[in-house]
């Protein structure tokens, strides 16, 4: 009789802590996903460095990443004034192998970008006004980038990891 109290006792624990392990938070918070990288493309040519936009974080992107809500506004990320992420894509149009500066708030520059070939550079940039410029082609007049301060959550953009 013994054995058969302790089973039961414990086979009331266990269902007990079973219960007590289904249970979950009454509230959910929704913490607003980080923004989607800003694009921008910078040309360099023998005379010059085209940046495309000039200005990026000034308000809500004219175009988003993925359609699905184009008719929808993107909401700011509330109270955020990180860095904003941007993903560079740049058309080295010059004979010559070069690499991407980046001078301003925070300085960055990316790897060998060879002559006739696209490259790349992802950075995180506070907002500020930042000089483009192609490091090995000095006859090339340098480009400018602004970022400002707005940041747009990505709560909108479904299909994101």
């Amino acid at each position: 009789m013994g054995r058969g109290r302790v089973r039961a006792v414990a086979c009331a624990f266990g269902l007990l802590a079973l219960l007590a392990a289904g249970c979950g938070a009454e509230t959910h918070p929704n913490d607003q996903r980080p923004q989607v990288a800003t694009r921008v493309s910078v040309t360099i040519t023998p005379k010059a460095v085209t940046v495309q936009p000039v200005a990026v974080g000034i308000g809500p992107d004219p175009t988003q990443q993925i359609p699905q809500n184009q008719n929808h506004p993107q909401p700011p990320i509330r109270g955020d004034r990180g860095p904003l992420t941007v993903a560079i894509v740049v058309a080295n149009q010059t004979r010559t192998d070069s690499r991407l500066e980046l001078r301003g708030p925070r300085d960055d520059s990316s790897g060998p970008i060879l002559a006739g070939s696209p490259g790349t550079l992802q950075t995180d940039l506070p907002t500020g006004t930042y000089v483009v410029a192609a490091a090995d082609i000095p006859g090339a007049r340098p480009g400018k980038l602004v970022v400002g301060p707005y940041r747009a959550s990505s709560e909108n953009d479904v299909l994101l990891p």
